[in-house]
């Protein structure tokens, strides 16, 4: 049963690792996730019970052939309703299989959307969407259930089925022998009884079972198979050069596509070569095709035309920074083997060293997924430091510089690509024109073809395009944007001729701890919690007397059969009119118990499944609720995929297995107990080895329990790794290949999948051996029965000791059973709990409260920081320190300082992601005193990483339908991405894919910057959100905020200094606390403050000229 399982999930993992970009589109992580959660347990389920689908109608047609010898052809009618029972059931398999299809469908939505909601839950919470999620999470959920529902009421038949299914049949049998005028005696009646029980188990439980497992898992593995269908990254055909062992990149007339439907290529005959000792610059405007050009060096983009001629090795730096979940050091050495010298020397050059020191536990501070708690520049160091320490041959650096201040900009280009990478070939996509002319060569292109190559000074000269590079030379630092059609930060590696990994590499494996669980046994209050969140009390006290009715009508007849059997006379002549009174009174009795043990079956089955389906539905709902109401923290602290292992396979498990199991388990119960009072009454000494066996089990299942709850514990909280390192991984396939980590990571995963199933074994063999030992103590009751019957002389009848003994032998197995799914179910209660655990996540304030700023609020936008202290969690560092300030009414102001001086904190201070010291008021109103959304919805806001969520462009820019399509035109054309949206083919209508999105990082930014102009708030808030695009573009939208928001308040964070020219104020910061606050002329005047200093670092030609355009605005506006 364990090799099928792992060798699927390691097929699906590998595949995850060769996806191409457009095959990237067609999935998504809560798919994935999916498939190796809720798709492969189908194999553990349906491996339990194949066998049964060919032992079945074999003990038919055995039990058949008994039964004729026994009493005669009246038996075959019994077996016909057991015929027509299992076609009944067939036809449910087929109803399984269609509404299993369309309920993975629905899971790989809903997963998707939780996947997106817990990645981009800081854009959700600061523009408040957090009740439209839910609403839509909701709505996803709900018509998830209404097929979850349909499957379970199925199995809800199956198992009235099952409970009734002998019972008709000794009832349709014996009414045929008395018409056929057979004789009724105790043993024909209790041979008839043991066998339909035979077969009912195998006929009416397992069987249809095992059916409905087929029918699912071959949904299964259609949708697996379609998953590993998918297009794998194609095979790299660029030409070798000749292996004399010099390094070389050379391309020739390249022609690319993303996506051939398109019919635009995004790179169209470019040729150059580059060789080792230069350095390749590559600029242009957004959506140039910067990217994609890196792509197409690195085997991911499929070439139409030319060639790619590469020898040696390769180091990627994405535009987008990759950190995966481990150790900060982990993450630079990246399986490379530790060299003390050599990491101190990357690590200096990548100007990480004050930053280390900085953190709590240096380089062994564990990275969270998002990489928390670095922040977005220390990210990108970690990055490059990667690159560097690998000592490649050939470096492809996408725009590294965007994400860091200009002095630690220029230190990383000075000290890290023109010094430790002196000797190599680089390839460095900027928009930072004052590093060109240190560049060996400058690549410029437009629309993906080459508008110039050539030293800069050249183009200077030539005056080429001297307006789009002249402006540029003033700009501080700033990346480079992605092509149109080019899938963000799903990074591979795919170049020939690549000298071999270095032998001398360690594991990447860093031991994370794992998640907080309980411990014990599963308390009273979730089970309470569990059943009323499905139900009023009312209806579970129905429920219960239902379930008493059934057991009590289905135990008369085993009694009334008994009695039958006992009568003295049981002639079945019709000409004696004493006997025909006495048979329609036993008759109608019996068909009135059958119809009874019917209609109580039937209800209580359907009746449990909606309650416990209804139950899933409402802990999943307040489940949402909880998340999107709890800190920012909690996601800091929380991998994505411990939080996903929660929606996905815990309520997999409640949607799916644990209803029937505890139907199954109240079913049985109820059918020992009424077993248990029948053979009491029938031979009341069988009460002490009934007695005995109580107590045998119960020791037994108290041991199992201690032993198995916390293996089950063990087993879900050793899932959640597998997630996480699912997700990173598909967050940075593009890195992954570059580096040729496939195989490290598929070894990562495999090491994270085997301590999965290390504890999922042990589980499986516990629940075996416990089975082994009910099995053993069940037999020496049947013993003890028989003999005792045998031995002891008592005034019993034949029917009474043939009903006890039946009862045994039933009870043998029915005992067993019972204890084994109540231990099942205890451990599946597990994951009901793992989910009423997060429905009780700490919260932050409430949304709305009963004061509430008036409508026109805030109207002059004045933003009062008064003694703030922030810290982002109780017992860390501060990093706001006692900061005062207060803007000025309809100010812009510009917020700079080195990378981690607190620019992103003061706005998560602002949006109150934590509590802070001091005060913080906005037009006199204290943000403390008004709830959070009044609060956020009032303020526009672009974060440094842009969010986009799966679906069209459209609903990327309105997730919330809120305006009219004329208004999302001008928004785009504010931003200056109206012409590119018009070119796509489905223009507005063109879907975003979630793990292959087709804007590059830049034109995401400008898509969530015109989402923020449409609220047209009072308050604009952008944090970096234009460091990916060109400086052009950018100073064309600065000027749009300077035009459009003035009667509002901007705050601007920024590490781009030309972007200080249009402010009101700047705001300097370090290390938490303001250093200066005043205009910019003012500052730059000033030789002493630290805003001049951080100028000067531009250079002095770059320096001159900002300082030129400061002053030549502050006296304009004076």
């Amino acid at each position: 049963m364990l090799r099928p399982h792992l060798l699927i999930l390691k097929r699906n993992q590998i595949k995850a690792l060769r996806l191409s970009n457009l095959a990237m589109r067609k999935t998504t992580t809560g798919q994935i996730v999916n498939l190796l959660s809720n798709d492969v347990k189908r194999f553990d389920q349906v491996m339990t019970l194949l066998h049964y689908l060919w032992a079945a109608p074999l003990q038919a047609i055995a039990v058949t052939a008994l039964l004729c010898m026994g009493i005669g052809i009246s038996c075959l009618v019994g077996m016909a309703v057991l015929i027509i029972l299992l076609l009944v059931q067939s036809c449910f398999g087929k109803l399984f299989s269609s509404l299993r299809s369309k309920t993975a469908a629905l899971t790989d939505d809903r997963i998707r959307t939780m996947s997106e909601v817990i990645t981009g839950i800081r854009a959700i919470k600061m523009n408040a969407w957090e009740k439209s999620f839910r609403d839509l999470i909701t709505r996803l959920r709900r018509n998830e259930i209404s097929k979850i529902l349909k499957s379970s009421y199925l199995r809800g038949m199956n198992l009235a089925i099952f409970f009734a299914a002998s019972k008709i049949m000794i009832f349709i049998t014996f009414i045929i022998a008395v018409v056929l005028d057979n004789w009724i005696t105790a043993s024909r009646v209790f041979l008839v009884v043991m066998l339909f029980e035979t077969v009912r188990f195998t006929g009416t439980f397992y069987f249809p079972m095992a059916i409905e497992k087929v029918s699912e898992t071959i949904v299964s593995i259609k949708r697996i198979k379609d998953f590993l269908l998918l297009e794998d990254i194609p095979p790299h055909d660029h030409q070798l050069l000749p292996s004399d062992g010099e390094t070389i990149v050379d391309v020739q007339d390249l022609t690319a596509f993303w996506d051939k439907e398109s019919g635009t290529p995004v790179l169209r005959g470019l040729s150059f070569t580059v060789r080792p000792g230069e350095l390749l610059a590559v600029v242009g405007p957004v959506g140039a095709g910067k990217s994609s050009l890196l792509s197409a060096l690195l085997g991911e983009l499929p070439l139409i035309q030319g060639n790619v001629n590469i020898h040696g090795r390769i180091a990627y730096v994405s535009q987008q920074p990759w950190v995966f979940p481990g150790t900060v050091r982990s993450n630079i050495l990246f399986g490379k083997k530790y060299e003390e010298d050599r990491y101190k020397e990357v690590i200096k050059a990548c100007a990480l060293e004050k930053n280390l020191q900085n953190l709590k536990e240096g380089d062994q501070t564990v990275i969270g997924d998002g990489g928390t708690p670095l922040s977005e520049g220390q990210k990108a160091r970690v990055s490059l430091a990667r690159a560097v320490y690998q000592d490649a041959d050939i470096y492809l650096l996408d725009d590294p510089l965007s994400a860091v201040d200009a002095g630690v900009s220029r230190h990383l280009f000075e000290q890290c690509i023109c010094q430790a990478l002196k000797d190599k070939i680089t390839i460095l996509v900027t928009h930072q024109l004052q590093y060109l002319k240190a560049a060996s060569n400058t690549l410029i292109l437009e629309n993906g073809e080459m508008g110039q190559k050539g030293p800069y000074t050249e183009f200077l000269k030539s005056r080429i395009d001297s307006g789009f590079l002249s402006k540029k030379k003033t700009e501080e630092s700033e990346p480079s944007s992605k092509s149109p059609d080019q899938p963000q930060e799903s990074s591979t590696p795919s170049v020939k001729d690549a000298a071999p990994e270095d032998h001398d590499t360690e594991d990447i494996l860093v031991k994370l701890p794992l998640e907080d669980h309980s411990k014990g046994q599963v308390g009273c209050m979730i089970y309470k919690n569990y059943f009323t969140a499905g139900a009023h009390w009312f209806i579970i006290i129905f429920l219960i007397l239902v379930n008493i009715a059934a057991q009590v009508a289905y135990t008369l007849q085993d009694w009334w059969l008994q009695a039958w059997a006992d009568e003295h006379i049981v002639n079945v002549s019709r000409q004696q009119n004493e006997t025909v009174i006495d048979l329609n009174w036993y008759l109608v009795v019996y068909s009135g118990l059958n119809v009874f043990t019917i209609l109580f079956g039937i209800t209580r089955s359907l009746l449990l499944f909606h309650i416990l389906v209804n139950s899933s539905q409402t802990l999943h709902s307040k489940m949402v609720e909880s998340i999107l109401r709890s800190l920012v923290l909690f996601f800091d602290r929380n991998s994505i995929g411990r939080i996903l292992n929660r929606f996905c396979k815990d309520i997999g498990r409640m949607d799916d297995l644990l209803p029937l199991t505890f139907q199954d388990l109240i079913q049985t119960f109820l059918l020992v107990i009424g077993m248990v009072v029948v053979m009491v009454a029938m031979i009341p000494w069988t009460a002490i080895p009934l007695a005995l066996l109580g107590i045998v089990f119960f020791l037994l299942q108290l041991c199992f329990l201690n032993t198995s709850g916390d293996v089950k514990r063990l087993e879900c909280a050793k899932q959640s790794p597998v997630f996480s390192h699912l997700a990173s991984s598909l967050q940075g396939l593009r890195t992954i290949r570059a580096y040729k980590a496939e195989q490290k990571f598929q070894k990562l995963f495999e090491t994270c999948q085997d301590l999965h199933s290390e504890s999922w074994f042990m589980l499986l063999t516990v629940s075996q051996c416990f089975a082994m030992w009910l099995d053993i103590v069940c037999a020496f009751l049947v013993i003890v029965v028989a003999f005792g019957a045998l031995i002891l002389e008592e005034p019993w009848t034949p029917g009474q000791v043939g009903l006890v003994l039946s009862l045994a032998l039933t009870l043998m197995r029915m005992f067993q059973w019972c204890v084994r799914q109540s231990t099942e179910v205890e451990n599946m209660m597990m994951s009901t709990e793992r989910v009423i655990e997060y429905t009780e996540l700490e919260k932050e304030a409430p949304w709305e409260l009963d004061f509430r700023p008036p409508a026109y609020w805030p109207d002059n936008g004045v933003i009062a920081f008064n003694n703030v202290n922030f810290k982002y969690s109780p017992d860390g560092p501060l990093v706001l320190n006692d900061l005062t300030v207060s803007t000025e009414p309809k100010t812009k102001v510009c917020i700079v300082g080195k990378t981690g001086a607190g620019k992103s904190s003061l706005i998560a201070a602002l949006f109150r992601f934590s509590d802070f010291q001091g005060t913080i008021s906005i037009d006199k109103i204290l943000t403390t005193s008004i709830g959070l959304h009044n609060l956020r919805k009032k303020i526009s806001v672009v974060s440094q990483e842009p969010v986009l969520f799966t679906g069209t462009m459209k609903t990327n820019l309105d997730p919330f339908d809120d305006h009219k399509e004329e208004d999302l035109w001008n928004a785009l054309e504010e931003v200056q991405l109206k012409e590119t949206i018009q070119g796509l083919p489905g223009k507005m209508d063109t879907e975003l894919a979630e793990l292959g999105p087709n804007l590059s990082v830049g034109q995401q930014q400008l898509l969530c910057l015109a989402r923020a102009f449409l609220g047209k708030n009072r308050i604009l808030i952008i944090d970096e959100a234009t460091s990916n695009v060109d400086p052009r573009t950018d100073e064309l939208i600065q000027k749009t905020i300077y035009e459009t928001f003035v009667q509002c308040s901007v705050l601007t964070i920024t590490n781009r200094l030309s972007n200080v020219v249009d402010s009101d104020k700047i705001m300097v910061l370090d290390s938490g606390k303001m250093k200066e606050y005043d205009k910019p002329h003012v500052l730059l005047i000033n030789k002493n403050s630290v805003f001049y200093k951080m100028v000067q670092q531009l250079g002095e030609d770059e320096a001159v000229a900002l300082a030129e355009r400061v002053k030549q605005m502050y006296f304009k506006r004076k």
